[in-house]
């Protein structure tokens, strides 16, 4: 792949952030930026406030403080310079109802942190390989 893609991590809990920060950067230069924003309404300020962040990719966690998850991503979908973007739900949440409501609010994936590091670390990697060296995007987003 050659255009570096600008992703924002919207992650409250900062381990998460770090293994996931992690994870991302070891693919080199096919990433471009990795903006962290740790809870939802920083989040939508990136994204609507003055600087107007236009990620590649949001990976979002949808127990946040202050604006949760669901909220961050049915803005996204709504707003029509974004609604394109892919958002990939990162949260310990297995119940069926977020999974549901997730992918109802348009979320393009849905991915449950392991507890355990090796295969959160592990799980983050076979990311990485997917949506980095797999995955089509388009040009121009």
């Amino acid at each position: 792949m050659s255009q570096a893609l600008t992703v924002l991590l919207v992650e409250d809990d900062a381990a998460h952030a770090e293994i996931t920060r992690r994870n991302l950067a070891s693919l080199g230069e096919r990433l471009g930026e990795l903006v962290h924003a740790q809870d939802g309404q920083v989040a939508l300020d990136f994204l609507f406030g003055p600087r107007r962040l236009r990620p590649d990719l949001i990976l979002l966690d949808l127990r946040l403080p202050r604006v949760d998850g669901f909220e961050v991503l049915r803005q996204v979908k709504a707003a029509d310079a974004l609604r394109h973007v892919p958002v990939v739900v990162l949260t310990t949440s297995n119940a069926e109802s977020d999974v549901r409501a997730a992918y109802e609010r348009g979320a393009s994936s849905y991915l449950v942190k392991p507890v355990d590091f090796q295969q959160f670390v592990a799980m983050m990697r076979a990311f990485g390989a997917f949506w980095f060296d797999h995955n089509r995007w388009p040009h121009g987003g």
